[in-house]
């Protein structure tokens, strides 16, 4: 597996880029901003992009998006509760965060439990409702992408419109801590941090 973060967009946004060392194709993790630095580190890593995977729809996530269906005619992927407010610029946030409205339509509409193949890696798609109705992680071999649901000794905002915290705690206690201690996990925005890390030390779920 070929594994890049990188912070991106004036909101600094953890995008990952996640490329197949069979195939040489890989999947864009929340391309929130700044298209070109993004591609020019998918070019230096040898990689072609052949989805976008959201883990939900904010404009913070989502704001190079667009482009990589420019350029490369990316699938787009995205939990079904999300996908509305992807559309929407008003539910996702890009008119109050960049003046403007992005409006995407999402190729495939993800369920718990679903699984994506590109190439020798498969990715698991994890539903943990809080941060919005939608959000998402993502496993894929010993990593955990969890977008806005959980931090490095914290958790996602959830006073948005469908955020919950009762539901963001059960999605980290429930969906997330099920899996093995040794889990790195890539959360939305700051540092990495491990599964045992967070059960030891996050405030908000001890």
């Amino acid at each position: 597996m070929i594994f890049e973060a990188l912070e991106a967009g004036i909101y600094g946004a953890n995008c990952y880029i996640v490329g197949s060392e069979e195939t040489k194709e890989a999947a864009v993790i929340d391309p929130g901003g700044e298209f070109d630095k993004i591609d020019k580190k998918v070019n230096e890593l040898g990689l072609t992009p052949k989805m976008v995977i959201l883990t939900h729809n904010h404009g913070d996530h989502i704001g190079a998006v667009q482009e990589f269906i420019d350029k490369y005619a990316v699938k787009v992927y995205i939990h079904e509760e999300d996908a509305p407010g992807l559309k929407n610029g008003s539910m996702n946030f890009s008119k109050s965060m960049f003046g403007k409205n992005i409006s995407i339509d999402a190729d495939v509409k993800l369920k718990d439990g679903d699984v994506i193949d590109l190439g020798e890696l498969r990715f698991e798609i994890i539903h943990t409702p809080g941060h919005t109705r939608g959000g998402i992680c993502i496993k894929v071999g010993n990593i955990m992408m969890t977008g806005d649901t959980l931090f490095n000794g914290s958790i996602g905002r959830t006073d948005f419109p469908g955020g919950s915290f009762d539901e963001i705690i059960k999605s980290i206690k429930e969906k997330i801590f099920k899996y093995d201690d040794d889990i790195v996990i890539y959360p939305g925005h700051m540092s990495p941090s491990t599964i045992k890390r967070e059960k030891k030390y996050n405030p908000f779920v001890n």
